[in-house]
């Protein structure tokens, strides 16, 4: 199937169930470019709980823990993103880390909250 086709036609649902009585079925294309806005803002409710996360951890006073990072090592994520990401995955019932991180591909909410 070539890029941008759809995933079938009249033609081929007629030939491929010559005979039967077929439902009409709306197309689909799963090569489709932008099925999402670009912005990442764009795809969750104003009204998620994750937003209002953001909002509390960010006039949460961080600097005593930011300002505790000597900066050796390998770049780290920022605490105000993974308390987000902690404090997100608890209240929806979220406890294990490996879940959490899997979670940050595959839940808008999450990705919301990673900035991904």
């Amino acid at each position: 199937m070539s890029e941008g086709s759809i995933c079938y036609n009249s033609k081929q649902l007629k030939s491929d169930f010559s005979g039967s009585r077929m439902s009409q079925f709306k197309p689909y294309n799963r090569q489709q470019q932008y099925l999402l806005p670009l912005s990442i803002d764009g795809w969750l409710p104003d009204n998620n709980l994750a937003r209002f996360i953001i909002e509390v951890i960010d006039e949460l006073g961080l600097t005593k823990l930011t300002n505790r990072y000597s900066g050796k090592g390998s770049e780290a994520y920022h605490p105000a993103m993974m308390l987000a990401l902690l404090v997100y995955g608890y209240a929806t019932g979220t406890f294990s880390s490996r879940k959490i991180e899997r979670a940050t591909y595959d839940s808008v909410a999450f990705r919301f909250l990673a900035a991904d």
